[in-house]
Protein backbone atom coordinates (compact mmCIF):
# COMPACT_ATOMS: atom_id res chain seq x y z
CA UNK A 1 0.00 0.00 0.00
CA UNK A 2 1.54 3.41 -0.91
CA UNK A 3 0.71 5.20 2.51
CA UNK A 4 3.15 2.49 3.90
CA UNK A 5 5.98 3.11 1.45
CA UNK A 6 8.80 5.19 2.59
CA UNK A 7 9.99 6.83 0.13
CA UNK A 8 6.70 8.18 -0.84
CA UNK A 9 6.24 9.44 2.52
CA UNK A 10 9.78 10.85 2.84
CA UNK A 11 8.94 13.06 -0.42
CA UNK A 12 5.51 14.38 1.96
CA UNK A 13 7.60 15.30 4.36
CA UNK A 14 9.96 16.99 2.29
CA UNK A 15 7.38 18.70 1.09
CA UNK A 16 5.28 19.54 4.05
CA UNK A 17 9.11 21.18 5.54
CA UNK A 18 8.30 23.85 2.95
CA UNK A 19 4.98 24.89 3.39
CA UNK A 20 5.02 26.83 6.98
CA UNK A 21 0.73 27.86 6.80
CA UNK A 22 -0.27 24.58 8.43
CA UNK A 23 -1.70 26.60 11.52
CA UNK A 24 -4.42 27.86 9.11
CA UNK A 25 -5.70 23.72 9.48
CA UNK A 26 -4.87 23.09 12.73
CA UNK A 27 -8.03 21.33 14.44
CA UNK A 28 -9.89 22.34 11.34
CA UNK A 29 -11.86 19.93 8.54
CA UNK A 30 -11.65 19.56 4.73
CA UNK A 31 -13.64 18.37 1.86
CA UNK A 32 -11.75 16.71 -0.64
CA UNK A 33 -13.79 15.53 -3.54
CA UNK A 34 -12.56 13.31 -6.08
CA UNK A 35 -10.59 11.72 -3.19
CA UNK A 36 -9.47 8.87 -5.01
CA UNK A 37 -8.04 10.48 -8.11
CA UNK A 38 -3.95 11.83 -8.24
CA UNK A 39 -4.29 14.94 -6.62
CA UNK A 40 -7.44 14.33 -4.34
CA UNK A 41 -5.27 10.83 -2.82
CA UNK A 42 -2.54 13.14 -2.26
CA UNK A 43 -4.00 15.80 -0.31
CA UNK A 44 -5.17 13.40 1.91
CA UNK A 45 -2.12 11.51 2.67
CA UNK A 46 -0.33 14.81 3.08
CA UNK A 47 -2.75 15.74 5.38
CA UNK A 48 -3.20 12.22 7.50
CA UNK A 49 0.52 12.27 7.33
CA UNK A 50 0.93 15.56 9.46
CA UNK A 51 -2.58 14.81 11.61
CA UNK A 52 0.31 11.74 12.56
CA UNK A 53 3.80 13.46 12.97
CA UNK A 54 2.88 17.38 13.48
CA UNK A 55 -0.28 16.74 15.64
CA UNK A 56 -2.33 18.62 13.16
CA UNK A 57 -6.05 17.53 14.05
CA UNK A 58 -7.59 18.02 10.47
CA UNK A 59 -10.47 16.10 9.66
CA UNK A 60 -10.84 14.45 6.13
CA UNK A 61 -14.44 14.15 4.73
CA UNK A 62 -13.13 12.20 1.51
CA UNK A 63 -15.89 11.93 -1.38
CA UNK A 64 -16.34 9.54 -4.05
CA UNK A 65 -18.20 7.31 -5.80
CA UNK A 66 -16.82 3.92 -5.06
CA UNK A 67 -16.51 2.73 -0.75
CA UNK A 68 -14.90 -0.18 -2.45
CA UNK A 69 -12.21 1.36 -3.81
CA UNK A 70 -11.94 4.35 -1.32
CA UNK A 71 -11.29 1.81 1.35
CA UNK A 72 -8.54 -0.18 -0.81
CA UNK A 73 -6.76 2.96 -0.94
CA UNK A 74 -6.87 4.81 2.08
CA UNK A 75 -7.88 1.30 4.36
CA UNK A 76 -4.48 2.95 7.09
CA UNK A 77 -6.98 5.44 7.47
CA UNK A 78 -10.05 3.96 7.26
CA UNK A 79 -11.33 3.59 11.03
CA UNK A 80 -8.84 6.89 11.92
CA UNK A 81 -11.18 9.29 13.87
CA UNK A 82 -9.95 11.99 11.58
CA UNK A 83 -11.14 10.50 7.96
CA UNK A 84 -14.94 9.93 6.75
CA UNK A 85 -15.40 8.73 3.66
CA UNK A 86 -18.78 9.86 2.02
CA UNK A 87 -19.56 7.37 -0.96
CA UNK A 88 -22.45 9.09 -3.28
CA UNK A 89 -21.64 10.87 -6.78
CA UNK A 90 -21.74 14.86 -6.77
CA UNK A 91 -23.69 14.93 -10.00
CA UNK A 92 -26.53 14.07 -7.85
CA UNK A 93 -25.81 16.08 -4.77
CA UNK A 94 -23.05 16.07 -1.69
CA UNK A 95 -23.83 12.76 0.41
CA UNK A 96 -22.23 14.59 3.58
CA UNK A 97 -24.37 17.13 5.85
CA UNK A 98 -22.03 17.98 8.59
CA UNK A 99 -19.89 21.14 8.96
CA UNK A 100 -16.08 21.73 6.86
CA UNK A 101 -13.89 24.11 6.78
CA UNK A 102 -12.48 23.90 3.17
CA UNK A 103 -13.68 22.14 0.37
CA UNK A 104 -10.97 21.33 -2.31
CA UNK A 105 -12.39 20.17 -5.59
CA UNK A 106 -10.39 17.75 -7.53
CA UNK A 107 -13.49 15.67 -8.90
CA UNK A 108 -13.23 15.49 -12.85
CA UNK A 109 -12.16 13.01 -15.56
CA UNK A 110 -8.27 13.99 -16.47
CA UNK A 111 -7.25 12.26 -19.18
CA UNK A 112 -8.05 11.52 -23.21
CA UNK A 113 -9.61 8.02 -22.72
CA UNK A 114 -12.18 9.31 -19.87
CA UNK A 115 -12.54 12.16 -22.33
CA UNK A 116 -13.62 10.08 -25.74
CA UNK A 117 -15.66 7.25 -23.65
CA UNK A 118 -17.16 9.23 -20.83
CA UNK A 119 -18.06 12.93 -22.43
CA UNK A 120 -20.90 13.55 -20.56
CA UNK A 121 -19.53 12.70 -16.96
CA UNK A 122 -16.59 14.96 -18.30
CA UNK A 123 -18.80 18.02 -18.67
CA UNK A 124 -21.46 17.26 -15.43
CA UNK A 125 -19.04 17.19 -12.83
CA UNK A 126 -17.10 19.96 -14.19
CA UNK A 127 -20.38 22.15 -13.87
CA UNK A 128 -23.49 20.44 -11.90
CA UNK A 129 -21.02 17.92 -9.56
CA UNK A 130 -18.88 21.85 -8.95
CA UNK A 131 -22.39 24.18 -8.80
CA UNK A 132 -23.75 20.86 -6.06
CA UNK A 133 -20.19 21.70 -3.83
CA UNK A 134 -20.44 25.04 -4.03
CA UNK A 135 -24.26 24.95 -3.22
CA UNK A 136 -23.08 22.98 0.14
CA UNK A 137 -20.52 25.29 0.92
CA UNK A 138 -22.81 28.40 0.88
CA UNK A 139 -25.31 26.55 2.39
CA UNK A 140 -22.85 25.11 5.27
CA UNK A 141 -20.85 28.33 5.94
CA UNK A 142 -17.69 26.82 4.25
CA UNK A 143 -14.23 29.18 5.00
CA UNK A 144 -13.39 29.06 1.58
CA UNK A 145 -13.33 26.65 -1.93
CA UNK A 146 -10.90 26.29 -4.06
CA UNK A 147 -12.10 24.55 -7.93
CA UNK A 148 -9.00 22.55 -9.18
CA UNK A 149 -9.24 24.00 -12.82
CA UNK A 150 -6.63 23.19 -15.56
CA UNK A 151 -4.24 24.59 -18.51
CA UNK A 152 -6.62 23.35 -21.01
CA UNK A 153 -8.91 26.47 -20.01
CA UNK A 154 -6.41 29.00 -22.43
CA UNK A 155 -7.21 26.42 -25.37
CA UNK A 156 -5.30 26.69 -28.67
CA UNK A 157 -1.72 28.76 -28.47
CA UNK A 158 -1.59 30.52 -31.80
CA UNK A 159 1.78 31.97 -30.77
CA UNK A 160 0.14 34.98 -30.28
CA UNK A 161 2.19 34.24 -26.53
CA UNK A 162 4.86 32.31 -25.36
CA UNK A 163 3.32 31.24 -21.96
CA UNK A 164 -0.34 31.66 -20.89
CA UNK A 165 -0.91 34.46 -18.03
CA UNK A 166 -4.08 34.20 -16.35
CA UNK A 167 -5.76 36.48 -18.11
CA UNK A 168 -5.12 34.98 -21.59
CA UNK A 169 -8.19 34.26 -23.46
CA UNK A 170 -7.45 31.50 -25.85
CA UNK A 171 -9.52 29.90 -29.20
CA UNK A 172 -11.71 26.73 -28.35
CA UNK A 173 -13.76 24.80 -30.75
CA UNK A 174 -16.31 24.19 -28.82
CA UNK A 175 -18.77 22.26 -31.31
CA UNK A 176 -15.87 18.84 -31.06
CA UNK A 177 -16.32 15.66 -28.45
CA UNK A 178 -12.93 16.67 -26.75
CA UNK A 179 -14.07 20.66 -25.96
CA UNK A 180 -16.49 19.01 -23.52
CA UNK A 181 -13.34 18.83 -20.96
CA UNK A 182 -12.04 22.81 -21.05
CA UNK A 183 -15.10 24.29 -21.68
CA UNK A 184 -16.99 22.60 -18.78
CA UNK A 185 -13.48 23.59 -16.82
CA UNK A 186 -14.04 27.06 -18.12
CA UNK A 187 -17.75 26.98 -16.91
CA UNK A 188 -16.56 25.37 -13.46
CA UNK A 189 -14.89 28.63 -12.94
CA UNK A 190 -17.90 30.94 -13.86
CA UNK A 191 -19.80 29.10 -11.35
CA UNK A 192 -17.30 30.09 -8.73
CA UNK A 193 -17.73 33.78 -10.03
CA UNK A 194 -21.04 33.35 -10.02
CA UNK A 195 -21.65 32.35 -6.34
CA UNK A 196 -18.68 34.52 -4.95
CA UNK A 197 -21.15 37.28 -6.30
CA UNK A 198 -24.58 36.13 -5.37
CA UNK A 199 -23.79 34.00 -2.24
CA UNK A 200 -21.25 35.86 -1.12
CA UNK A 201 -18.80 32.59 -0.64
CA UNK A 202 -15.16 32.51 -0.84
CA UNK A 203 -13.48 30.76 -3.83
CA UNK A 204 -9.69 30.28 -5.08
CA UNK A 205 -9.07 28.53 -8.53
CA UNK A 206 -6.24 26.85 -8.94
CA UNK A 207 -5.31 26.19 -12.86
CA UNK A 208 -3.01 22.88 -12.26
CA UNK A 209 -0.58 22.16 -15.82
CA UNK A 210 0.00 18.72 -16.92
CA UNK A 211 0.76 16.43 -13.61
CA UNK A 212 2.06 13.56 -13.02
CA UNK A 213 3.25 11.75 -9.94
CA UNK A 214 3.18 8.28 -7.50
CA UNK A 215 -0.44 8.63 -6.83
CA UNK A 216 -1.69 8.51 -10.63
CA UNK A 217 -4.05 5.85 -11.30
CA UNK A 218 -3.58 2.79 -13.86
CA UNK A 219 -6.09 3.48 -15.52
CA UNK A 220 -4.28 6.91 -16.51
CA UNK A 221 -4.30 7.06 -20.14
CA UNK A 222 -2.44 10.78 -20.10
CA UNK A 223 0.89 10.53 -22.77
CA UNK A 224 3.28 10.70 -19.89
CA UNK A 225 1.30 8.13 -17.76
CA UNK A 226 1.88 5.84 -20.57
CA UNK A 227 5.74 7.16 -20.98
CA UNK A 228 5.98 6.28 -16.91
CA UNK A 229 4.39 2.51 -17.02
CA UNK A 230 6.57 1.97 -20.17
CA UNK A 231 9.78 3.38 -18.22
CA UNK A 232 8.78 1.05 -15.02
CA UNK A 233 8.27 -1.94 -17.14
CA UNK A 234 11.56 -1.11 -19.12
CA UNK A 235 10.40 -1.11 -22.27
CA UNK A 236 10.40 0.87 -25.20
CA UNK A 237 8.77 5.08 -25.01
CA UNK A 238 6.00 4.72 -27.44
CA UNK A 239 5.81 8.08 -28.98
CA UNK A 240 2.21 8.30 -30.74
CA UNK A 241 3.22 11.90 -32.72
CA UNK A 242 6.55 14.22 -33.65
CA UNK A 243 6.67 14.92 -30.12
CA UNK A 244 7.47 18.78 -30.75
CA UNK A 245 4.59 19.66 -28.36
CA UNK A 246 5.53 21.93 -25.85
CA UNK A 247 3.98 21.46 -22.30
CA UNK A 248 4.31 22.07 -18.68
CA UNK A 249 4.26 19.95 -16.12
CA UNK A 250 4.57 19.56 -12.45
CA UNK A 251 4.83 16.75 -10.02
CA UNK A 252 1.75 15.63 -7.69
CA UNK A 253 3.84 16.01 -4.39
CA UNK A 254 4.64 19.88 -5.44
CA UNK A 255 0.81 20.35 -6.84
CA UNK A 256 -0.35 19.65 -3.54
CA UNK A 257 1.56 21.84 -1.67
CA UNK A 258 0.65 24.67 -4.21
CA UNK A 259 -3.09 23.52 -3.53
CA UNK A 260 -2.94 24.48 -0.05
CA UNK A 261 -0.42 27.64 -0.56
CA UNK A 262 -3.07 28.99 -2.89
CA UNK A 263 -5.80 27.62 -0.47
CA UNK A 264 -4.12 29.77 2.12
CA UNK A 265 -2.38 32.87 0.22
CA UNK A 266 -4.69 33.33 -3.39
CA UNK A 267 -7.03 36.21 -3.54
CA UNK A 268 -10.70 35.37 -3.41
CA UNK A 269 -12.24 35.14 -7.43
CA UNK A 270 -8.61 35.26 -8.52
CA UNK A 271 -6.68 32.26 -10.59
CA UNK A 272 -3.29 30.70 -10.28
CA UNK A 273 -1.39 28.90 -12.55
CA UNK A 274 0.33 25.93 -10.91
CA UNK A 275 3.16 24.03 -12.77
CA UNK A 276 7.03 23.19 -11.74
CA UNK A 277 9.62 25.84 -12.35
CA UNK A 278 11.87 23.03 -14.03
CA UNK A 279 9.33 21.19 -15.37
CA UNK A 280 8.60 22.75 -18.97
CA UNK A 281 10.07 20.72 -21.69
CA UNK A 282 8.76 19.06 -25.22
CA UNK A 283 6.93 15.63 -25.68
CA UNK A 284 9.77 13.84 -27.10
CA UNK A 285 12.13 15.10 -25.05
CA UNK A 286 10.04 13.78 -21.72
CA UNK A 287 9.87 10.50 -23.15
CA UNK A 288 13.64 10.49 -23.86
CA UNK A 289 14.30 11.16 -20.26
CA UNK A 290 12.27 8.52 -18.92
CA UNK A 291 13.69 5.89 -21.85
CA UNK A 292 17.57 7.06 -20.94
CA UNK A 293 17.19 6.85 -17.14
CA UNK A 294 15.72 2.83 -17.80
CA UNK A 295 18.02 2.15 -20.74
CA UNK A 296 15.47 1.74 -23.39
CA UNK A 297 14.66 3.36 -26.60
CA UNK A 298 11.75 5.67 -27.71
CA UNK A 299 9.92 4.37 -31.01
CA UNK A 300 6.88 6.04 -32.67
CA UNK A 301 3.33 4.56 -33.16
CA UNK A 302 -0.01 6.38 -34.17
CA UNK A 303 -3.17 6.23 -32.31
CA UNK A 304 -6.32 4.54 -32.96
CA UNK A 305 -9.27 6.29 -33.50
CA UNK A 306 -10.59 6.42 -30.24
CA UNK A 307 -7.89 7.27 -28.19
CA UNK A 308 -7.26 10.35 -30.83
CA UNK A 309 -10.57 11.55 -30.08
CA UNK A 310 -9.68 12.34 -26.59
CA UNK A 311 -5.94 13.98 -27.35
CA UNK A 312 -5.37 17.27 -26.96
CA UNK A 313 -4.42 19.64 -29.99
CA UNK A 314 -2.72 21.80 -28.04
CA UNK A 315 0.96 22.30 -29.46
CA UNK A 316 2.31 25.22 -27.07
CA UNK A 317 0.36 24.68 -23.69
CA UNK A 318 2.96 26.76 -21.01
CA UNK A 319 2.15 28.58 -17.76
CA UNK A 320 3.25 31.89 -16.51
CA UNK A 321 3.91 30.84 -12.97
CA UNK A 322 5.05 34.76 -11.56
CA UNK A 323 1.35 34.95 -10.54
CA UNK A 324 1.86 32.59 -7.68
CA UNK A 325 5.84 33.00 -7.53
CA UNK A 326 5.25 36.98 -5.98
CA UNK A 327 2.75 35.02 -3.76
CA UNK A 328 6.03 33.20 -2.56
CA UNK A 329 5.62 30.02 -3.79
CA UNK A 330 7.61 28.02 -6.35
CA UNK A 331 7.86 24.38 -6.96
CA UNK A 332 11.33 23.66 -7.93
CA UNK A 333 12.11 19.89 -7.75
CA UNK A 334 13.67 18.55 -11.27
CA UNK A 335 11.61 17.35 -13.94
CA UNK A 336 13.66 13.93 -13.77
CA UNK A 337 14.27 13.90 -10.58
CA UNK A 338 10.47 13.90 -10.08
CA UNK A 339 9.93 11.02 -12.98
CA UNK A 340 12.76 8.76 -11.51
CA UNK A 341 11.05 8.79 -7.95
CA UNK A 342 7.51 8.39 -9.26
CA UNK A 343 8.92 5.58 -11.34
CA UNK A 344 10.46 3.68 -8.39
CA UNK A 345 7.74 4.32 -5.66
CA UNK A 346 5.04 2.74 -8.46
CA UNK A 347 7.40 -0.35 -9.46
CA UNK A 348 7.27 -1.33 -5.50
CA UNK A 349 3.39 -0.64 -5.43
CA UNK A 350 3.31 -3.60 -8.34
Amino acid sequence: MITDNQEYLSELRTWSKKYQDWKAFKDSSIMVAGATGMIGSCLIDAVMLLNKEADLNCRIVALGRNAKKAQGRFGSYWDDANFTFAEGDINVGVNYDGHVDYILHAASNTHPLAYSKFPISTITTNVIGTNNLLSYAAEHGVKRVLFMSSVEVYGENRGDVDKFKEDYLGYLDCNTLRAGYPESKRTGEALCQAYIKEKGLDVVIARLSRSFGPTMLKSDSKALSQFIKKGIAKEDIVLKSAGTQQYSYIYSVDAVAAIFFTLVHGKCGEAYNVAGSKCDTTLKNLAETIADAVGTKVVFELPDAEEASGYSTATKALLDIDKISQLGFVADTELRDALKATMRILKEEQ
